[in-house]
């Protein structure tokens, strides 16, 4: 095992470790043990991350300056001392008094002055409040969501809640964070989707599908091959995002400022653990917790028109009920981002309404529109639906050349759907000739997790994507370049299968050769139907025994 693997792994049971106290104390499963897991994980790295940066700015200590030791200082400080200390800091590391550090709690768990989950509460709020400035995301109104919940709530059992935070604090000092500041994107994306693999199955109304970080990668490498800065990303609908990190790191998260809007509040608490752990702290004032489609909160810098964004990235919810904002969405005053119109409510399945058709509508009125680039996860069906929306949407995409290519994907490659699924990449810094259209759904190899039948591509696999994408390489049966004339010829199919040339086999024949090849198949069609002629003689005498038998019953 290489220094890092320990290193995850140690985390990780750091978590299942978390989990175990919860699943002892009835919480296993419960709709707030997400909120427990994630704010105490945050806590734990924030506190860490704290007694680092001490170590880091005070001269005194240097790397092998034990934990207990920068500890001791800190419990020692004045108030003053304190401020100064913390003046000299990173603003993206969280500032945390003595009183409210793991290891006070720990040496404090068994007084007598307090109740312990009290103790804990005022931790967790008191840090949310030295901080909101900082580290809070905002409603679509600009409230301000604070870090930490008081967790005590979620124990319905007033004898339970000390005993369950002593469980917890006594698990959190058993480990450091230290060793994983050095570490970058690869390993808190990792860890990042272990900690939520049990709850990103319901992200609220629209986020129905968490993006494997598998596709994530080959789309931030795919949208931002070459080098860039001072970029602005976004993605209307972020869900934990995982698009936008990769993306981020992609380009380099010094270089870019992310936005995001999520109606799940659960979401943009992910979203938010997800900022943090990759340094990216500066982008959580624009992390925003509202509906996109109705009230789109990213303006320009006169709050007259949707802010435009240099990269889009988003996997929008593909279905849902939205009928109760479906009428107020085909107003007039939405027509200009919705040009290709709104999806009527079916009248029996009202939750299969098509609002990716929304968004993707939303993702191309929000892109800058001299040097906007997307990438957009769609259902594959959307490559060739007939519908008068889908057809507008690829219509207005080829006739002003955005389109790049689209890639279509495995299916079962997403953690909670069989959907198949493709993606979509436009670029409006160019005019897009030539279209690459790629099939990579016969990619992968089938694998269990759980009761779910998924697919997992190997790295060649997602190096032959990125690369064919990116170099614009053909191959038969799998890529394929295509002129948007030959595409709007095709009714504006995106789908690569229907641009492929058929490969047709000749075989020559003498004269002979060919005489003696047609007896062979005759012989074959006359063998063919004297069997035939058995089993339907066969069948004929059965199926009159059956008669004979009911008659004789009856």
């Amino acid at each position: 095992m290489t220094n890092e693997q320990q290193l995850i792994q140690k985390t990780k049971d750091m978590i299942d470790g978390l989990k175990t106290v919860c699943a002892n104390y009835g919480l296993g499963n419960a709709s707030s043990e997400y909120k427990i897991i994630t704010e105490i994980f945050l806590y734990k790295y924030l506190n860490d991350k704290f007694i680092y940066e001490v170590k880091k700015v005070n001269k005194e200590f240097n790397k092998d300056t034990s934990t207990i030791d920068v500890e001791e200082y800190l419990y020692n400080l004045e108030p003053n001392d304190f401020s100064i200390l913390t003046m000299r800091m990173s603003s993206n590391v969280a500032k945390i008094k003595k009183e409210y550090m793991i290891s006070y709690l720990f040496n404090n768990q068994n007084s007598t002055s307090q109740e312990f989950y009290e103790l804990f509460d005022k931790a967790l709020t008191g840090i949310s409040n030295d901080n909101v400035d900082i580290f809070s995301v905002k409603t679509g109104s600009k409230e301000s969501i604070k870090l930490f919940d008081e967790l005590s709530q979620y124990i319905t059992e007033s004898n339970k809640k000390n005993p369950f935070f002593k469980a917890i604090i006594n698990r959190l000092v058993g480990f450091s964070f230290e060793e994983a500041f050095n570490e970058k994107y690869d390993f808190f994306s990792v860890i990042f989707e272990y900690l939520i693999k049990d709850y990103n199955k319901d992200f609220g109304k629209y986020a129905e599908y968490y993006t494997p970080n598998l596709i994530a990668r080959i789309i931030a490498k795919i949208l931002a091959p070459t080098p860039t800065q001072n970029v602005r990303l976004y993605d209307p609908a972020a869900g934990s995002g995982t698009l936008l990190l990769a993306l981020a790191h992609q380009i380099g998260e010094d270089k870019c400022t992310i936005y995001s809007q999520d109606i799940s509040q659960k979401s943009n608490e992910f979203l938010r653990l997800n900022l943090i752990l990759n340094n990216l702290v500066h982008s959580l004032g624009n992390v925003i917790h509202g509906d996109t489609l109705l009230n789109p909160a990213h303006l320009n810098e006169n709050k007259n028109e949707l802010a435009k964004f240099d990269y889009i990235v988003s996997n929008p919810p593909f279905r849902t009920d939205f009928s109760d904002t479906r009428d107020q969405l085909a107003t007039e005053k939405f027509k200009n981002r919705f040009f290709a119109g709104v999806p009527s409510i079916p009248a029996n399945k009202k939750e299969s309404m098509p609002i990716y058709l929304l968004f993707l509508q939303h993702i191309l009125y929000s892109l800058d529109k001299d040097k906007g680039k997307a990438a957009i996860v769609v259902p594959t069906g959307f490559l060739t639906g007939k519908s008068k929306i889908e057809v507008k949407i690829r219509d207005t995409i080829i006739s002003n050349k955005w389109l790049k290519g689209a890639v279509s994907m495995p299916s079962n490659i997403f953690a909670n759907t069989g959907t198949n699924v493709s993606i979509i990449f436009i670029d409006k810094s160019m005019e897009n000739n030539e279209v690459l259209l790629m099939d990579a759904s016969n990619l992968g190899e089938k694998y269990k997790e759980g009761k779910n039948q998924k697919i997992k591509l190997s790295t060649k696999e997602i190096d032959k994507i990125i690369n064919y994408f990116i170099n614009k390489t053909e191959e038969q049966k799998f890529s394929i370049v295509v002129s948007n004339e030959e595409i709007k010829n095709k009714k504006f199919s995106f789908s690569a299968g229907q641009y492929f040339k058929i490969d047709i086999k000749y075989t020559s024949y003498t004269n002979e050769e060919f005489i003696n090849e047609v007896n062979r198949i005759k012989e074959e069609i006359n063998e063919l139907v004297k069997v035939n002629s058995v089993l339907t003689e066969n069948v004929t005498k059965n199926l009159e025994k059956v008669k004979y038998y009911e008659n004789g019953k009856n």
